[in-house]
């Protein structure tokens, strides 16, 4: 697995530009996010979607997905928004919260099983600016550690992950070892906390 490394999370477009231009080929990442490290790939991309739910052992027809993106509007694209939920999105991110929202039909053939999709606009520039040069999300897993050291220590992250199909890691430093906040907006008169996390309303 290759690391790029990057330094008080300063990644150069032209570098957010390269990076994208490589998930959207097909290739599969482990970026920074707000909370914990997370295995990217295009979210558009069937076959490079099929891979990270192989190597993340998820069904995507009986689990949620989530997408990152760069900021709201592109969330909306990809998702059903209501006025309440727009308030609230735009009132808490950017921030580690994943705001379970419907599914819009913009969502490749992957999610056409869920109607429900997990909507990420993390705190945390670098992965924005690539999901920006993209030009649409990216699908969006949390790394799985036993061990706290394995969730902040992007050697060792890429350590555990050196059996797997992952093509590279933007190591942006230490990393957090706790997950975002599920938030279920899909009830139109109050939020539901569905995991507390990182995140607080």
């Amino acid at each position: 697995m290759e690391t790029i490394k990057i330094y008080n999370d300063n990644l150069s477009e032209s570098q957010a530009v390269e990076i994208a231009d490589r998930i959207s080929n097909g290739e599969l990442a482990i970026l920074p996010t707000d909370s914990v490290y997370a295995i990217v790939c295009d979210a558009l991309n069937p076959k490079a979607i099929a891979e990270l739910c192989r190597i993340k052992g998820i069904n995507p027809d009986k689990n949620n997905l989530s997408i990152i993106c760069s900021d709201l509007s592109m969330a909306a694209e990809y998702s059903t928004i209501d006025n309440n939920a727009y308030r609230l999105i735009k009132d808490y991110t950017p921030g580690p919260f994943t705001f379970l929202l419907k599914a819009s039909r913009n969502l490749p053939k992957a999610f056409k099983g869920r109607k429900i999709v997990g909507i990420r606009i993390p705190d945390n520039i670098p992965v924005r600016m690539i999901a920006q040069s993209l030009g649409h999300p990216l699908l969006c897993t949390s790394i799985k550690f036993d061990d706290a050291d394995y969730a902040r220590e992007p050697d060792l992250i890429a350590e555990s992950y050196s059996p797997f199909n992952i093509d590279f890691i933007l190591d942006a430093g230490e990393g957090g070892d706790e997950f975002s906040t599920i938030v279920d907006c899909n009830d139109s008169q109050s939020p539901v906390v569905i995991r507390e996390g990182k995140g607080k309303l």
